[in-house]
């Protein structure tokens, strides 16, 4: 390389990267919306990148170029400020600047030989810059997954605490409602296929997803959500075999616990009734998980069926004799009173509650509800 031009480049250093500065500022709204300390950094990429192209142009064979610590110089944190592109702008409008000025620094004779070195060198940085953002975006989605399954953990104990929320806000849940919980076994195959299939299906629907698989349970915390058991519907192929329980809908995520174990509980009750719908509202188990041990459960279910009928003595009685006697004529006998006035207190009954006593899976959880109230 010719002395002259190498000197010229290093006399103009300064120059050029004021001038590519300028040019960012005026060409580019997204550079100036920048806060000061940020457009700083910027200069100092710009300016490191100039001053290595002058190193590698005055001296190729002992300062090879290395564009990818031209990004050294700026902290990590910068990549998730400037998008690539954005990068990529950068670094076009730097070597642009120098391509403009190549007639008054080259020597005589040696335009033609700058301009393919800075050519040469500007493919180079745009694929470090590649480079760089790859392995930010490697490092955050690392990141992102152990900071989502600490959410997803602390959900499921029902921690509601100060760290939590760091990591909701971190996570960009902050803002995020109408929040339902689904668990179900995972499917067969690596974990990790299991949650990206979760996540790409709830992009898809406008929805945002926390994830985990644990042991054999796969469990996905929904949010976005407008009917819970729709969603599920439209997801429930992304289980495996078995129930499919979805939790209430609540909502924020810091309520999500209340959701998250309605569907534990359904789904580790759910074998107790064999015919049970896929996706299943875990307040559809409130039998199976009440029998299991879980006092919630039990509560709802006593307090659903009973706190209705309190101050409704003749509904209260019409419910056991309709289950002992099983039928209009022979309820209607037992109580002294005329068929229709069973069926109208029938209906009365499943209005309040929401059991129909003429559905066999109804009165089996009526059934169980005053015996639990009894004890």
């Amino acid at each position: 390389m010719s002395t002259t031009t190498g000197q010229r480049l290093q006399r103009s250093a300064d120059l050029l990267s004021t001038a590519a500065i300028a040019r960012l500022d005026e060409s580019y709204e997204w550079y100036r919306r920048l806060p000061a300390d940020e457009r700083s950094w910027v200069g100092l990429v710009a300016q490191a990148g100039i001053a290595a192209f002058i190193s590698w142009y005055r001296e190729p064979r002992t300062s090879p170029p290395m564009p990818i610590d031209v990004f050294a110089t700026a902290p990590r944190e910068l990549t998730r400020t400037i998008a690539l592109q954005q990068t990529l702008q950068m670094v076009r409008t730097a070597i642009d600047v120098v391509e403009e000025h190549v007639p008054q620094l080259a020597a005589p004779g040696e335009e033609h030989q700058l301009r393919e070195a800075v050519l040469s060198y500007s493919r180079e940085i745009a694929f470090a810059a590649a480079h760089v953002y790859a392995q930010a975006a490697e490092s955050r989605g690392a990141w992102d997954a152990r900071l989502e399954a600490l959410v997803v953990d602390a959900v499921l104990r029902a921690e509601a605490d100060d760290e939590l929320s760091s990591r909701v806000a971190a996570l960009g849940w902050n803002d995020v409602r109408g929040v339902i919980v689904i668990a179900g076994a995972a499917p067969h195959g690596p974990g990790t296929e299991a949650l990206d299939a979760l996540r790409r299906n709830a992009s898809h629907e406008g929805l945002v997803a926390l994830a985990s698989v644990q042991r054999n349970l796969l469990i996905a915390i929904l949010g976005g959500v407008d009917d819970g058991l729709t969603v599920a519907g439209r997801f429930q192929q992304l289980w495996g075999e078995g129930a499919v329980v979805v939790g209430p809908r609540v909502p924020h995520l810091y309520a999500a616990g209340r959701s998250a174990r309605a569907a534990l509980s359904g789904f580790s009750a759910a074998a107790a009734w064999p015919d049970a719908p896929r996706p299943c509202p875990a307040s559809e188990l409130l039998p199976e998980r009440a029998l299991a041990g879980d006092t919630r459960a039990r509560r709802a279910l006593v307090d659903k069926v009973t706190r209705p009928l309190r101050d409704r003595p003749a509904l209260r009685e019409t419910v056991p004799a309709y289950l002992h006697n099983g039928g209009l004529e022979a309820t209607s006998r037992a109580l002294f009173v005329h068929p229709n006035t069973v069926r109208y207190r029938l209906g009365r009954i499943a209005e309040l509650t929401g059991y129909d006593l003429t559905d066999t899976r109804d009165a089996f959880t009526v059934r169980l509800a005053l015996a639990l109230s009894r004890l």
